[in-house]
């Protein structure tokens, strides 16, 4: 594993023991405690947060969008924590779409309902 990526290797490890664990006072067992409804709140808080940050201008926006892409990191790989997923696995399926258009691979994707067809 490259140097530049194993905060993220350290990170998923606790992540893991927060979920087995659930310690009391954790901001993380406090998410996992409300399941893929809390994770994904602030999920999208976040996503919201990185897309505001990224359109504003300088380096200040640049550090800013930084910072926020580090904080909807965190909160996903809380979910995926919870959830039992591992960055190798996440790893694997990026790989997998190597060399595939973002357009044909999602063609690839089986239909959802009416109400899920939002795009992604």
């Amino acid at each position: 594993m490259p140097e530049s990526l194993l905060p993220l290797d350290r990170l998923m490890a606790t992540l893991r023991t927060r979920a087995a664990e659930r310690p009391e006072g954790s901001y993380t067992t406090k998410l996992m405690n409300g399941g893929a409804e809390a994770i994904g709140r602030k999920i999208r808080e976040e996503a919201e947060e990185l897309i505001e940050a990224a359109d504003e201008p300088d380096e200040a926006g640049r550090q800013h969008a930084i910072y926020e892409a580090g904080d909807l990191i965190y909160h996903a790989m809380v979910l995926m924590a919870w959830r039992g997923i591992e960055l190798d696995e996440v790893a694997a399926e990026l790989a997998r779409r190597e060399g595939t258009s973002g357009l044909v691979e999602k063609a690839s994707r089986p239909a959802k309902k009416d109400s899920d067809n939002a795009d992604s």
